[in-house]
């Protein structure tokens, strides 16, 4: 079996990263029974052989299965199966992803709102400056750091300390989320779109147009992770890649 750095699934135009490839094997290999739960997976160096992908790629996939709550990984010893089946509810950091949601509509909403209203010139440079960075960006970890830096600068152009304050307290938790959902979901473009919305009504000074696209973007986040987390067809997944084997 063969799986390159990058893979195009005949029946979906979204491109598949090679860690979303070994990710979707994986996953389904425990869901299968293959590594039934309390059994130890092959070691890193025996799972690049098999599915010939770099070790940085195998390391994204199997911290992936650690957030789905699929595996855990213990030093020195390896990473063993501890269910057979995905969490509902991702945990990122110290959060779970629906509290993280619940918590963001309560607060980046109006956030978005207050921002309409009292952001300065230099505020609406800085997101400007931002987007362009973010639109430009290919290498995951960088544009990541942007996304929680853009949220962080909303709230700053809502003029409360709080909400930042709030942001910050979460930011490490988002960042996992977003980085999750761009190596699975492929969300960066979408996202980028959803921010240049906010960004557009923060300079039209539209309170309800903020609070619109904000809650659209949460909206759309909400429905990735449920996307991710709904067992895929592994069986078609399988045969895609190896067809394009």
């Amino acid at each position: 079996m063969y799986l390159s750095d990058s893979q195009t699934a005949s029946n979906a135009p979204r491109r598949v990263s090679a860690m979303e490839a070994v990710l979707n094997h994986l996953r389904g290999a425990i869901e299968r029974g293959e590594y039934p739960v309390g059994d130890k997976l092959p070691s890193e160096a025996e799972l690049c052989r098999r599915l010939e992908v770099s070790r940085p790629v195998l390391r994204e996939a199997l911290r992936a299965l650690q957030t789905m709550g699929l595996a855990i990984s213990r030093t020195g010893k390896g990473t063993f199966v501890v269910s057979d089946s995905a969490v509902t509810d991702l945990t990122f950091g110290d959060y779970v992803a629906s509290d993280l949601l619940e918590v963001r509509r309560h607060v980046e909403i109006p956030v978005a709102r207050y921002a309409a209203l009292r952001r300065t010139p230099e505020d609406l440079d800085r997101l400007a400056h931002l987007l362009e960075r973010m639109e430009r960006e290919t290498d995951t970890t960088a544009w990541v750091a942007m996304d929680t830096l853009f949220h962080l600068t909303v709230a700053q152009a809502a003029r409360n300390p709080v909400f930042r304050r709030v942001i910050e307290e979460i930011r490490d938790a988002l960042a996992r989320q977003s980085a999750f959902l761009n190596e699975l979901g492929g969300r960066r473009e979408q996202s980028n779109y959803e921010h240049r919305a906010i960004v557009e009504a923060l300079i039209d000074s539209s309170e309800q147009d903020a609070a619109d696209a904000m809650a659209h973007h949460l909206s759309r986040v909400e429905t990735t992770l449920t996307t991710i987390v709904r067992p895929p067809d592994h069986r078609g997944a399988q045969r895609n890649i190896e067809e394009q084997a």
